[in-house]
């Protein structure tokens, strides 16, 4: 395992803090008081306190750096430094309704060279609270759960293969792309899944735990750290049309590089004949 950076052990330390007070507020979530921020979407105070936490953590470490939060929006730093993407609840949902899976997101984006916006992320970091499992990737040193590196699955047969989704709902994303690709991939592998966290199933294909990820309509926060530990893990991260822009044209096909062509096909088409 390679020795953790000053930057990771940053981000780690303000994931944790803020996911001690997640893990209390959950065993709290009846008394929680709830604001409705959109049809079916909700915000808690815990998702407020546990971004605010986030939020005071990494500005002391690096007060010149900006802020892209899920809450509280864009927060512009120096040009010419990183800026923090941050997701302090993904799985609010399931958080709310007393469901134990949810997970803090953190990345780090680089500015362009060129001045001309924001380019890769290069490192981040997937906080499990309830389980105390840390997913942590920065380019070029792998992907690790812990001490322990990933690599994305070896299964090269779509009849073998589990793959997990995110399904749209009232307000959010395209039901009918959605149910093409599903009935194009469906009858082809063994199983699906939607557990309510882009983040965690992003970590879960990284670890071999998922063969394949696919969902369209994702913000920045929700899958920038995971994009990245898949990649470090070995995997695929595209488009629907096979472009690495996934994060910014919000659609995710992620895999190992086997499984990837065969489901891209499937999607493709599905696409095509629509």
């Amino acid at each position: 395992m390679p020795l953790l950076s000053g930057l990771m052990r940053v981000m780690e330390r303000a994931a944790r803090k803020a996911g001690t007070r997640l893990r209390r507020d959950f065993g709290e979530v009846e008394h929680l008081q709830v604001s409705k921020k959109g049809p079916a979407d909700f915000v808690s105070k815990a998702d407020m306190r546990a971004e605010r936490t986030l939020y005071d953590e990494l500005l002391a470490v690096r007060p010149d750096w900006g802020f892209v939060l899920e809450e509280g929006g864009t927060i512009e730093g120096d040009p010419d430094k990183p800026r923090w993407i941050i997701d302090p609840l993904d799985g609010t949902s399931n958080f709310l309704h007393g469901i134990p899976h949810f997970a803090i997101s953190i990345a780090v984006q680089q500015p362009k060279l060129d001045g001309s916006g924001w380019g890769e992320v290069t490192a981040g970091l997937i906080y499990q609270p309830l389980t105390d499992e840390s997913y942590w990737a920065e380019k070029g040193q792998g992907a690790w759960l812990g001490d322990r590196k990933l690599q994305v699955s070896a299964r090269n047969r779509l009849d073998e293969a589990l793959v997990a989704t995110g399904i749209p709902f009232m307000g959010h994303g395209d039901f009918a792309e959605w149910s093409r690709i599903f009935g194009a991939i469906g009858p082809e592998v063994a199983g699906i899944r939607r557990y309510g966290s882009a983040a965690l199933d992003l970590a879960w294909l990284a670890a071999g735990r998922y063969d394949c990820f696919w969902e369209s309509g994702l913000n920045s926060w929700d899958v920038a750290a995971g994009i990245l530990l898949v990649r470090e893990a070995r995997g695929f991260v595209t488009d629907y049309r096979g472009t690495s822009n996934a994060m910014e044209k919000r659609q995710i096909l992620a895999a190992n590089d086997q499984l990837h062509s065969k489901v891209h096909k499937i999607v493709a088409g599905a696409l095509r004949n629509a």
